[in-house]
């Protein structure tokens, strides 16, 4: 099944490459958001949605993760330079990916969270911090 992406991004050739990859596995990229009102306009068309933390608009990235998944039942995954930011986690998301990524751990990741979708299912790859009920569980540890 392909899933609709959204890549919440403000650096435009991270944003590209991310949707190359999305491309690369057989999913739709939704489009590039570089700010709280593009990824908000986004989301009805949205399955699953990559959120960098800080934006063209300042550190929006948290929230707009928290509606996207709570709103609007996006599955939601951070990717930042940044993961102390999201301390314990956010509620109704699933976890974070420290940046810098690799094309590699990208695909890995975005496997994860689609077999997650489909059946809650899936191995994460080994960086991947997933947030459980008592904190960040990081896969592999």
């Amino acid at each position: 099944m392909n899933y609709r992406i959204l890549v919440v991004e403000d650096e435009i050739f991270v944003a590209a490459e991310i949707e190359q990859v999305i491309a690369e596995l057989g999913h739709e990229p939704v489009g590039i958001a570089a700010d709280r009102r593009s990824a908000l306009s986004l989301a009805p068309d949205t399955d699953i949605a990559l959120v960098d933390l800080n934006l063209q608009d300042g550190p929006t990235g948290i929230a707009i993760g928290r509606i996207l998944a709570q709103t609007h039942g996006v599955t939601v995954l951070f990717m930042t330079a940044n993961p102390a930011q999201l301390g314990d986690g956010i509620p109704g998301t699933l976890g974070v990916l420290p940046k810098p990524v690799s094309d590699r751990e990208l695909k890995q990741a975005l496997d994860f969270v689609v077999a997650h979708r489909r059946d809650g299912d899936g191995h994460p790859p080994r960086r991947l911090q997933l947030f459980g009920w008592n904190g960040p569980i990081v896969a592999g540890a």
